[in-house]
């Protein structure tokens, strides 16, 4: 009867209210930082007001100090979520690829990354943004480049070519938004694979 008893006990443990409540206070903390995320890389760091992504986020403006101490801490969750998508997306990438580099230079530069910056590589789409940020914002974007550094260059031979490739990389895509011309923008992003693709062969 005893161990009927605290079987029943521990059962209301594990499915109290608090417990529930955490739970979906760390689910809705998620939901804002993934949709600032998406806004950071669409619209840059100084852009998506609070009530705007509170509101996205189906919540009141007023539960966001529930979840963080000002709209710095949340801009810096966005940028370290988005910065973290961007390296998922290369890894995945590059391990189930038979050729790594093309595989991820033809993500890279490619249209259809131009075309997304939301759901596109922060460090792309941050890189006019970030020497203005916080401390803890710039931190997260530089361990990113050393991480894409890192991988690089264990694809093309050599660190050099490695910073040479992302700087290329990077720049392709930063260009090929600005421009309001499909066909320049199309042209820098056919060149930028095409060197790339010769460098994997030196």
């Amino acid at each position: 009867m005893m161990i009927v008893i605290l079987t029943w006990m521990i059962g209301i443990i594990r499915t109290s209210p608090m417990r529930h409540s955490q739970a979906e206070k760390a689910k809705s903390k998620d939901r804002i930082v993934e949709i600032a995320s998406v806004r950071v890389r669409e619209a840059g760091l100084e852009a998506p007001g609070v009530a705007e992504i509170m509101e996205a986020a189906g919540m009141t403006h007023g539960g966001f100090y529930k979840h963080f101490a000002s709209r710095d801490d949340l801009i810096a969750a966005a940028v370290e979520a988005a910065l973290r998508a961007g390296n998922d997306r290369m890894s995945a990438i590059v391990a189930a690829a038979d050729d790594p580099l093309a595989a991820f230079v033809d993500w890279y530069v490619s249209s259809e990354h131009v075309a997304n910056p939301g759901t596109g590589c922060a460090v792309a789409a941050l890189s006019c943004d970030v020497s203005r940020a916080s401390e803890r914002v710039r931190d997260a974007y530089a361990r990113q480049v050393e991480h894409y550094l890192s991988t690089l260059e264990q694809l093309v031979g050599t660190r050099e070519r490695a910073t040479v490739a992302l700087a290329t990389l990077v720049g392709a895509v930063t260009v090929a938004r600005a421009v309001d011309r499909p066909a320049l923008a199309d042209e820098i992003l056919r060149d930028v694979r095409a060197a790339l693709r010769t460098e994997r062969r030196q």
